[in-house]
């Protein structure tokens, strides 16, 4: 299996409902590190796994759609507690259905899968993954 992760940073502000999140309940900051991995098991005609341009702009565009904002006020999100592994799963769908658009290239329609990691700090992080 082949991959290619490209990597970006989240800034975002949320809160928690449930005992589980301790003070995490309150209005709180998060920055996140975002890895996006794109898998293949055969390189494609021009022997890579994705156009990595293409991957990054695709990765910036879909972080920047929550980048510095409060995730409590986004209407989507209503009622969900935004967690980190919520958020991966969030990015990786949204990245599948560019994967589907054609806007990472038709070469990326070969693609296997996509997993994205967040990266809460150097020593947490949550993932998720995903076949495409």
């Amino acid at each position: 299996m082949f991959s290619v992760t490209v990597r970006e940073h989240l800034m975002v502000a949320h809160s928690f409902r449930g005992e589980v999140f301790g003070p995490a309940q309150r209005l709180h900051g998060a920055t996140f590190l975002v890895d996006a991995t794109f898998r293949r098991t055969d390189l494609d005609a021009d022997n890579i796994v994705v156009d990595i341009g293409l991957a990054t702009r695709e990765l910036n565009a879909v972080v920047g759609e929550f980048n510095y904002r409060n995730l409590d006020e986004v209407p989507e999100f209503t009622g969900v507690n935004t967690s980190t592994e919520f958020l991966a799963k969030v990015i990786a769908d949204r990245l599948a259905a560019k994967v589907h658009a054609g806007a990472l290239g038709e070469g990326a329609r070969g693609l296997s899968g996509i997993s994205v990691t967040l990266h809460e700090s150097h020593i947490a992080w949550a993932s998720y993954e995903r076949a495409l």
